[in-house]
């Protein structure tokens, strides 16, 4: 059985008004949670990479082949962080979970949660943008670009320094306190800033989560309403639109717990249930290996290019290359020279029998003429 680790509220020094662990839950006491856990997070962390990954090679594909789009370009973005994610993020809160302390250093135990933030805060904020972008995919221009990349690369770095701003109080906060033969990572929260800080825990979840997957999953639904009903290409659009819609809706109810949780303890209410805090973390590592699987599955572009990598790769991996169909061509051309290689194999005279042939071929035998018909010979016999 899981038991509760918050043992440390004791030995809470007289000036700190908040004590909460930071990089993953420590001092837990049950090998439950020493073992499942980090089990969990690896097995969410290759699987999510590996989708993530596809996703990416897929845009990158689409991108060259002039074949890319706004929303492509933000969607791309959106797979980029979930790849951090998964391979910065996930391995700390695995270790932590198996050592049940600290042992990743004090710039790690600082850094750690405030980069988390940042990129989770990222990722609500590109959803976001995802309203204002083109569906539609734009062909090469005589100059070479696809689409106006200039308010895409503005956005990208607005949110890059708003979410990396927003969650400062995770950084400052954080610290490596010794305890018993090791170490565990802390946040600290002195009681001069109580005041502030209570009111900031208000309005960044509110600002980091509430209003933009609201603003994103209203807008996704009047949208698809609308390009259902008075569309004139409803069915293209609408499909577009749903997978964004079911992209919101998944990242606002998966990260939800999360941020529930972090609201919870910040404004000095008791702690959450251990089980549920555990919840809310590997659902949030959840929704990143979540994305790119609705993403092969709806969104017909990603599917189609999922498509081609498969037949690219098993392509590549037969032997000879020149069995591999040549993507480029066209069914009368292999065809034709199916036909063309069968007459000629055709037309072709073994070399043994050919005088034999030249010989026989187009003569006729009188009976009149011929002395000694082998026919009636082989009668006589």
């Amino acid at each position: 059985m899981l038991r509760c680790p918050f043992v440390m509220d004791a030995d809470r020094p007289a000036n700190v008004s908040f004590f909460d662990f930071v990089g993953g839950i420590q001092l837990l006491r049950g090998e439950d949670s020493r073992t499942v856990m980090p089990v969990i997070l690896i097995a969410i962390c290759v699987s999510g990479a590996v989708g993530n990954l596809l996703v990416l090679l897929i845009f990158v594909r689409d991108f060259r082949s002039g074949k890319g789009s706004e929303v492509k370009a933000l969607l791309a973005s959106l797979a980029s962080t979930d790849l951090v994610i998964l391979l910065l993020c996930v391995p700390v809160r695995a270790i932590t979970y198996y050592k049940q302390s600290w042992v990743l250093g004090s710039f790690v135990c600082r850094t750690t949660d405030w980069f988390q933030h940042s990129c989770i805060v990222a990722k609500t904020l590109i959803m976001a943008v995802t309203t204002r972008a083109k569906h539609t995919v734009v062909p090469r221009t005589a100059s070479g670009s696809f689409y106006n990349p200039t308010w895409i690369h503005g956005a990208l770095a607005f949110i890059g320094g708003v979410s990396m701003m927003i969650p400062t109080p995770q950084l400052l906060f954080a610290a490596l306190l010794p305890h018993g033969r090791g170490a565990i990572c802390v946040s600290e929260m002195p009681v001069c800033a109580s005041d502030f800080m209570s009111l900031f825990y208000k309005f960044y979840p509110t600002a980091a989560f509430l209003l933009p997957v609201t603003f994103t999953l209203a807008y996704y639904i009047k949208t698809l309403y609308t390009a259902v009903n008075h569309a004139p290409s409803a069915h293209h659009q609408s499909k577009v639109i749903l997978v964004l819609l079911c992209l919101s809706g998944a990242l606002g109810l998966m990260l939800l717990p999360e941020w529930g949780t972090f609201t919870w303890i910040r404004l000095g209410y008791n702690h959450p249930p251990v089980g549920l805090m555990m919840f809310a973390q590997a659902l949030l590592y959840a929704c990143s290996s979540l994305s790119p699987v609705i993403l092969m599955t709806m969104y017909d572009d990603v599917r189609q290019g999922l498509v081609s990598l498969w037949f690219t790769a098993t392509c590549r991996s037969r032997k000879p290359p020149s069995k591999c169909p040549k993507k480029e061509g066209n069914g009368s051309e292999v065809t034709a020279n199916a036909v063309t290689n069968a007459l000629s194999q055709q037309d072709k005279t073994f070399p043994d029998v050919e005088h034999f042939w030249t010989g026989r071929r187009n003569t006729h035998v009188d009976d009149e003429h011929d002395p000694v018909p082998w026919e009636k010979e082989e009668k006589m016999l």
